[in-house]
């Protein structure tokens, strides 16, 4: 893509309604159930920040699982059945799946040390396990993993002011 063209999808943004939009036959990237849970949860809480990518015909390149969560509720009512989309010009069949591959690939993986460094530095803010877990997605035993806590300690933290949880209920639990 030529210097001038690189602001060219943008100058396209615009809402439209989901309907419009169709996914395209190649993608190879699956999200769980518990995933697409946790992005309507960051819709949700912050905003719709990516709109979709798709080519003339309203084909998506990228964003299927944005597209398919905003058809579902609470999101669909949320935004009125529209979703915000970017058009992109390719040439050719090839390069939609290019762009495909590479927004997904370039999103990356979390690393195993950064994410130790995440949820230690929103404990020693005061976050709680339950919270740190609704946030990120991920289940309590996730959060005792990245903590570097003995197990004892995560215990304690985690049954400190619960009412409803016996220390046995969750020790089995995690």
């Amino acid at each position: 893509m030529q210097n001038g063209k690189l602001f060219t999808p943008l100058s396209t943004l615009k809402w439209v309604d989901r309907d419009l939009l169709k996914p395209n036959d190649y993608n190879p990237n699956k999200v769980s159930k518990e995933n697409l849970k946790l992005l309507v949860q960051s819709i949700m809480v912050n905003g719709w920040t990516l709109p979709i990518v798709v080519r003339k015909d309203m084909t998506i390149i990228d964003g299927f699982h944005r597209w398919t969560v905003a058809g579902q509720e609470p999101l669909h009512s949320a935004l009125d059945g529209k979703v915000p989309i970017v058009i992109v010009e390719h040439n050719e069949e090839s390069e939609d799946i290019y762009g495909t591959v590479t927004h997904n690939r370039a999103r990356g993986t979390h690393l195993l040390e950064p994410m130790k460094a995440i949820v230690k530095r929103l404990m020693d803010e005061g976050k709680t396990v339950h919270e740190i877990g609704k946030q990120l997605g991920m289940k309590p035993e996730e959060v005792f993993r990245l903590s570097d806590f003995s197990r004892e300690d995560f215990l304690n933290m985690m049954t400190k002011g619960v009412d409803g949880y016996s220390r046995s209920t969750v020790m089995n639990n995690i």
